[in-house]
């Protein structure tokens, strides 16, 4: 059976005493070397002991300014040596605190089952590593509940949702259906596709929630111009202009996630836009690809919240219109899936710019 290690706290005393010991230990074989030397050339008397106050019985020894400077070099020499010993000794004591913040700052949605797993120290250490990993099993186990409940609850959903649309629209087709029935059937079916919209949104912020299972290099700037040429119809309805800038880019992840990422981008700007504004949509190395639009003046402090899910600029919640709420947080769980980052600022004038970095493929490209 492997002995129990000391506690922390023990080898840092023992590790600071012994510096302490062997700082004093070199003091005093220099001083006793320097105290020779300078007695041997003055009076003829030898200083054999160091003491904390000083050299004893050589108070008539003739110290030169020589001496005392070479006996100032020595001190402080050794004491920056025992300094940097101990702070050398401190760091590899305190190694296993960096290996536990290493480990922490890994852990993410799509890692959720990273941990330190520390062992054969028994000390302090190891008893903040155990604690850190019982706490990362709650939250996985929260996270994962969480992601679980709102997929399964997409799913049981659809089903009523598609009958629902399904006895509207008969209704609507009945010969003797009346004008009130059929406009009352109409606004039922929007709300129904609004609401399935909204279920399509959950499942995909829980499949982006998961990770990957498999990352190819996407032609970034190809995929991008299929979601635009699919957007006209949606810009020119809101008398919207739709302009592009594509740099042939390649990035590694799912195509499918990928083109949600940049149809919510593009969506989203169209309809959060003005008659006669603009969408611009930029392809190219860093960020990978840009998306700015013209509309309303979003506050700074605002900006952060719109990535909140069912988070709007006027409001708490999506209490209107035909968005399900989700879009820019479809966007952030996409973007974070495929190790990239997300960043929005305001636009001067109105508007918002939304910047996506994505790493670079190193492989041959899927073609769109």
């Amino acid at each position: 059976m492997k002995p129990a290690r000391w506690s922390l706290r023990r080898r840092l005393i023992v590790s600071l005493a012994g510096m302490f010991v062997l700082g004093y230990g070199v003091l005093s074989l220099a001083w006793y070397l320097v105290n020779k030397a300078v007695a041997s050339g003055n009076s003829g008397q030898e200083c054999f002991e160091f003491t904390p106050v000083g050299p004893a019985d050589c108070n008539d020894v003739n110290w030169n300014p020589i001496a005392r400077f070479i006996v100032v070099v020595l001190v402080v020499a050794v004491l920056a040596a025992c300094v940097r010993g101990w702070w050398f000794l401190a760091g590899r004591l305190l190694q296993p605190l960096r290996a536990t913040a290493d480990a922490v700052r890994r852990v993410g949605p799509q890692n959720l089952g990273q941990r330190i797993g520390m062992t054969g120290t028994a000390d302090e250490l190891q008893e903040l590593a155990d604690a850190l990993d019982e706490a990362l099993d709650r939250v996985a186990a929260g996270y994962e509940s969480q992601r679980r409940f709102a997929s399964n609850a997409s799913h049981e959903l659809r089903t009523p949702l598609a009958v629902q649309r399904v006895l509207t629209e008969v209704a609507m087709d009945d010969p003797a259906a009346s004008q009130d029935l059929i406009r009352l059937g109409g606004l039922l079916l929007r709300t129904n596709e609004r609401n399935e919209r909204l279920i399509e949104g959950l499942l995909v912020l829980a499949e982006s929630d998961r990770g990957l299972p498999g990352k190819v290099p996407v032609r970034l700037d190809e995929l991008t111009a299929s979601v635009l040429d699919s957007h006209l119809d949606m810009a020119l309805r809101h008398k919207v202009v739709l302009r592009r800038d594509l740099t042939e880019r390649s990035v590694p992840g799912d195509p499918v996630l990928l083109e949600r990422l940049v149809s919510n981008l593009v969506s989203n700007a169209i309809g959060y836009n003005r008659p006669g504004g603009w969408v611009e949509v930029v392809v190219a190395g860093e960020p990978a690809i840009t998306v700015t639009n013209t509309g309303q003046s979003v506050p700074a402090e605002a900006v952060s919240s719109l990535f909140e899910p069912f988070r709007r600029l006027n409001g708490d919640r999506t209490n209107h219109g035909g968005g399900s709420g989700l879009g820019l947080s479809i966007v952030r769980s996409i973007t974070t899936a495929h190790d990239g980052t997300v960043e929005a600022k305001p636009r001067a004038g109105g508007g918002l710019i939304v910047a996506i970095s994505l790493p670079h493929s190193a492989g041959r490209p899927q073609i769109s």
